[in-house]
């Protein structure tokens, strides 16, 4: 199952900003008044344009080039590689006049970034992707404001389109926490496309195309025999998952008890997730594990009486599932509680 993450291994907070004139110099300190960035020029490098360019994009999250767009376009073009990977490249020309978004101007943020350089610059922003200039919230843009993830970027691209036609989209969001963007329907009657917010792995809407957003909001509270085999145990909870029709894409956290903290089988299976792992004291499992059935084994061999199904309520989670028992581990799924006014 292919996964669609914007690349985090960039440098999150500073911009790399590539002169190829002098003048570039001057606008590139008004802009260090106000932004963290890393100046790549003639005067302050050894500067050869591809090598450079090769080196930030692979490095930062933001890029912009002052010189022509037809410069930027050449110098960046061996190195896109896909719209949820790519960074936000802006270009400002030599006079300052223009900001002008060029690349991954919606997941990467070269839209909004083109917007606040214009504004310290006070040049004019230049932004091309119709969704925007027409005040409605593309799929993508909804994703990256949401932390959601993607299910297909094809299939988001061919809501866009609907979207700047005019067309009627359906939007469903299963857990209500999101309001209804500019340009959706809550209601499904003859839509075209429908956007689906869930967490869940098949959706029953065949009849019409629907691109799905996956929502991170599953916890998954996890028990073990010592030295559990760790493929045993993901191909385990993947087959559970698939039995409660649960993306996996859709996992937060796993949880588990102290412990189990150093236990391979609980590593190797969070970064089969990429996710984390919320670790609780025994004190704090104590507190809530009556709530649940318990175990005198388990008591005997770990110090409380139960493990999975505590410690998915210790994240705050309501229980999808009780105790699932699979030859070794335990496995209690869970579904974090999101208050609207933080969505």
């Amino acid at each position: 199952m292919k996964t669609l993450h914007i690349c985090i291994e960039r440098e999150k907070m500073k911009i790399a900003v590539i002169s190829v004139t002098d003048a570039g110099g001057k606008i590139a300190a008004k802009l260090a008044e106000v932004f963290s960035l890393d100046l790549y020029s003639k005067n302050n490098c050894s500067f050869n344009l591809k090598s450079i360019t090769e080196m930030v994009m692979s490095k930062y999250r933001k890029i912009v080039f002052i010189s022509s767009t037809g410069i930027a376009v050449r110098a960046i073009a061996p190195f896109i590689e896909s719209k949820d990977r790519d960074p936000a490249v802006v270009v400002i020309d030599s006079s300052g006049k223009f900001a002008i978004s060029l690349l991954s101007g919606h997941l990467g943020g070269a839209n909004e970034l083109t917007i606040k350089l214009a504004d310290v610059l006070k040049a004019v922003p230049v932004i091309t992707t119709a969704t925007d200039n027409m005040g409605i919230k593309a799929p993508d843009v909804l994703a990256r404001d949401n932390d959601l993830v993607i299910d297909s970027l094809k299939d988001a691209k061919y809501l866009a389109a609907l979207l700047v036609k005019g067309e009627k989209v359906g939007f469903v969001d299963e857990d209500n926490l999101i309001d209804v963007p500019y340009g959706y329907s809550l209601q499904l009657g003859n839509v075209q496309g429908i956007l689906c917010i869930t967490h869940k792995k098949n959706l029953n809407m065949e009849s019409v195309r629907t691109l799905k957003l996956v929502r991170k909001n599953i916890v998954l509270g996890i028990g073990c025999r010592k030295g559990f085999k760790p493929s045993d145990m993901i191909d385990k909870v993947v087959e559970l998952l698939e039995d409660n029709n649960i993306d996996e894409r859709a996992i937060k956290y796993i949880a588990t008890a102290e412990i189990k903290a150093q236990e391979k089988a609980v590593i190797e299976l969070a970064q089969y997730f990429k996710c984390k792992v919320r670790i609780f004291s025994l004190e704090e499992i104590k507190s809530v594990q009556n709530n649940y059935k318990g175990s005198d084994f388990v008591e005997e061999s770990v110090g409380v009486r139960a493990v999975c199904e505590p410690c998915v309520e210790l994240t705050g989670s309501d229980l999808v599932t009780g105790k699932i028992k699979s030859g070794g581990m335990t496995l209690c799924i869970g579904k974090l509680k999101y208050d609207k006014r933080m969505c």
